[in-house]
């Protein structure tokens, strides 16, 4: 089996840089972070300093320490963004959980005249199924042990007995819970309640939040780069926000 290009040494990656215009105080450093960092992880944040795409070649003044640098402030952005995020998953799991138990039972993610696309709900209760036959959640296993499936594609728990919505919500991808949330019947208050609670007007917006966000959140998850990256589901700017538990425009 052949392949499109040799695999270069790290003194030889060095060498490709210099040779297309990167500066480099310090070699050994530089050795060091390509050991650790791998050359093609490290392209996203040098490739705004190329003059010539094409042929790799950098801008005057092109340092690789300014690339350890944006490496290093978006590892940090990262971890900023991703413990806000934390914050807001799980408010938004534990409000969804709440607030439709309390109006529907513990079992209303099974009730398809909750949802506007009933096709959809049979491919999202299919998800969470899955989602709970492969967690490792000790409250999850005790539930599956108690309950065997009656699939033999262990892939996917199928049984008689259904885990409250407490329980499969909680090992549910936070992408999921966001595809349940916006397939609800927009003319439940509950729907409506949620966004209220998060300080917006609208269910939709919310909707848009937890799609931006999930979206972010695979992102952050797989420590791909987040700074200077086109987002293809922007943050969309809220109608309404809270400040001090008040609303404001």
């Amino acid at each position: 089996m052949t392949t499109n290009k040799d695999s270069r040494t790290i003194e030889e990656q060095i060498a490709l840089l210099k040779s297309r215009g990167m500066l480099i105080k310090d070699e050994q450093k530089a050795a060091f972070y390509l050991n650790y960092i791998s050359y093609y992880r490290l392209k996203g944040y040098w490739w705004d300093m190329q003059t010539d795409r094409i042929n790799h070649i950098f801008a005057p003044n092109s340092y690789f320490e300014d690339v350890i640098n944006l490496y290093n402030f978006d590892r940090q952005l990262r971890l900023v963004l991703f413990d806000a995020i934390e914050f807001i998953e799980i408010a938004f799991r534990t409000k969804f959980i709440y607030h439709l138990s309390q109006a529907y039972g513990g079992l209303w993610y099974l009730d398809d005249t909750l949802f506007e696309n009933n096709k959809l709900h049979k491919i999202q209760i299919e998800e969470l199924k899955t989602e709970f036959a492969r967690s490792g959640e000790i409250f999850a296993k005790n539930f599956r042990t108690k309950h065997p499936t009656e699939s033999e594609d262990t892939s996917i728990w199928i049984s008689s007995v259904n885990p409250d919505v407490w329980i499969i919500f909680e090992v549910a991808t936070f992408g999921t819970l966001s595809k349940i949330y916006k397939n609800l019947k927009h003319q439940l208050p509950q729907k409506s309640h949620i966004a209220n609670e998060f300080g917006l007007n609208l269910h939709s917006e919310l909707s848009s939040w937890l799609e931006a966000i999930s979206y972010i959140r695979n992102i952050i998850a797989h420590h791909s780069r987040v700074w200077s990256r086109n987002m293809i589901k922007p943050l969309p700017r809220p109608k309404t926000r809270v400040i001090n538990g008040y609303k404001t425009k």
